[in-house]
């Protein structure tokens, strides 16, 4: 199916010359002068090779059909991540490389959704908020104002965020998935 180049985003998956690539970047540049240009980051999904492509904006680009499901995440051991399909019970292994940036984010039970093409998963998209606890963050500061300082927070699975300065350890916060920021204190 031909898409024009401005509507690929994140995640889209791209037909090449027969082969496949998964955007991990999508950029539209507007210059002052000339022809707007939309410029992509892309791995080929077969050996893993990065890959930058630039295209006119109004250009068309042959986009690759794929199923995009919702599974639970089980696992993680040697082989990989293992995912099931909730409506039949399949279970499906994710190789690092598809999994990315997203694995320390995972969680048992967590649902995502899972893009395949011709049954070999290709991408994986988290849900838009994750709850997680914080593991350990500085003390908070007197007559430090709220609205204008963020302090570093490590969480349970390791990663560090910037937090308000009100947060302590023990709590549980929510993180959007987009750019791993802190949104709210956790409701529950």
């Amino acid at each position: 199916m031909k898409v024009i180049a401005s509507s690929l985003r994140k995640g889209s998956v791209v037909d090449m010359d027969g082969k496949l690539y998964v955007v991990l970047t999508a950029e539209n540049i507007h210059p002052g002068k000339g022809t707007p240009v939309t410029q992509l980051n892309m791995r080929r999904i077969s050996d893993g090779v990065k890959v930058s492509e630039r295209w006119r904006t109004t250009e068309q680009v042959e986009r690759a059909f794929v199923d995009d499901r919702n599974y639970t995440f089980l696992y993680e051991d040697g082989e990989g991540h293992h995912f099931m399909n909730p409506e039949n019970y399949d279970q499906v292994v994710v190789t690092p490389d598809v999994v990315g940036d997203a694995a320390p984010w995972l969680q048992d039970g967590m649902t995502v959704t899972l893009s395949t093409h011709e049954g070999v998963p290709i991408a994986l998209e988290l849900p838009r908020l994750v709850t997680m606890e914080i593991v350990e963050t500085e003390p908070a500061v007197k007559n430090q104002t709220a609205s204008s300082s963020y302090k570093p927070a490590i969480l349970t699975n390791g990663a560090r965020v910037m937090v308000p300065p009100y947060i302590a350890a023990g709590t549980r916060v929510v993180i959007l998935t987009e750019d791993f920021s802190y949104q709210e204190r956790a409701k529950d």
